[in-house]
């Protein structure tokens, strides 16, 4: 992993196959299994991880990562001239884990117009009149643009299972709310994903590890900075409450939709930096695997282009 954080490692060209298997040498322990039967325990991955990586500073930290948000940068530029994939890239993470931070530094130098950043509340009176996947599937980018849902699709199967009273507010039918609701929602959810795989929509997905600790550390750091108060909500504190049923949520929902085609990376979110970083890394190595290229529309009609250089030339 050294190598790959050397400030030449990240070009804009295409990443070379060593340096592909570099940087997947450095992502693949934070990947959730997806091979079926696999169980998938929270207690199994530290918060606390750095991967080993100890930075002298912060502005080493600050260069590996702009060296990630640049090479992304320059392949979203690709990925909107060629206009066959969708990139949508889903973070999920406890209050305080960091997830506006995250978007923040690790997109900082992709281009507006082409990333579009979509944070789900709780859900208005229209979207809940409609099935629980209608207000995410509204907001999914289209070919060539960047999507990344804070929070997403997986409320309904964490939130709204650890709080009964979201599920009544859906004002579904008495009879199809069963014991069973949350597997047949985990299905729906698989068959929503695989088919975005299928119609070209790169899925990426991190949940961000904060520990019970490091939240109340940020919760205080909250209360005791006027700026920060608009950050903090009564319900955040009602929440840790349910520490323990919001991880049995996650694992069952990592559980079954961890898949080839939309792998979950749980990354270790006690440390800032090294948070950021390594989402930049999964981001970087799961674009790297898309056939991306500028398109060549005048290939077979070279003379056009020679016409209009004439054109010019003439002027």
């Amino acid at each position: 992993m050294t190598a790959a954080l050397q400030s030449d490692f990240f070009g804009d060209n295409e990443l070379s196959d060593e340096q592909l298997a570099q940087l997947s040498a450095f992502i693949q322990p934070y990947m959730a299994p997806w091979r079926s039967g696999s169980q998938v325990h929270l207690a199994d991955y530290d918060p606390g991880d750095t991967g080993g990586l100890k930075p002298r500073n912060k502005a080493e930290a600050r260069a590996w990562l702009r060296d990630r948000a640049g090479w992304l940068a320059h392949r979203q530029q690709t990925l909107a001239a060629q206009g066959r994939w969708a990139v949508l890239i889903i973070l999920q993470g406890r209050d305080a884990a960091g997830k506006d931070s995250t978007i923040r530094h690790v997109m900082s130098r992709m281009n507006p117009q082409g990333c579009h950043v979509t944070s789900f509340a709780e859900p208005t009176s229209l979207e809940l009149r409609h099935d629980f996947l209608w207000r995410y599937h509204r907001h999914l980018p289209a070919r060539g643009d960047v999507g990344i849902f804070n929070r997403s699709h997986y409320e309904e199967v964490l939130v709204v299972r650890v709080r009964p009273e979201h599920l009544e507010s859906q004002k579904l039918p008495a009879p199809l709310v069963t014991e069973g609701i949350w597997d047949q929602r985990l299905r729906d959810i698989n068959a929503f994903e695989e088919h975005l795989a299928h119609n070209g929509t790169l899925i990426v997905k991190i949940f961000l590890n904060l520990s019970l600790q490091e939240q109340r550390k940020r919760f205080q750091r909250r209360l005791n900075t006027p700026e920060k108060h608009w950050k903090f909500s009564p319900s955040d504190i009602r929440d840790r409450k349910h520490w323990d049923a919001y991880t049995q949520a996650y694992e069952a929902a990592m559980k079954a939709t961890s898949k080839p085609h939309a792998p979950w990376y749980i990354v270790p979110a006690d440390h800032k930096w090294f948070a950021r970083l390594l989402v930049a890394s999964i981001i970087v190595s799961e674009v790297a695997k898309l056939d991306l290229h500028y398109p060549n529309p005048f290939a077979r009609q070279p003379e056009v282009l020679e016409k209009a250089r004439a054109a010019l030339a003439r002027e």
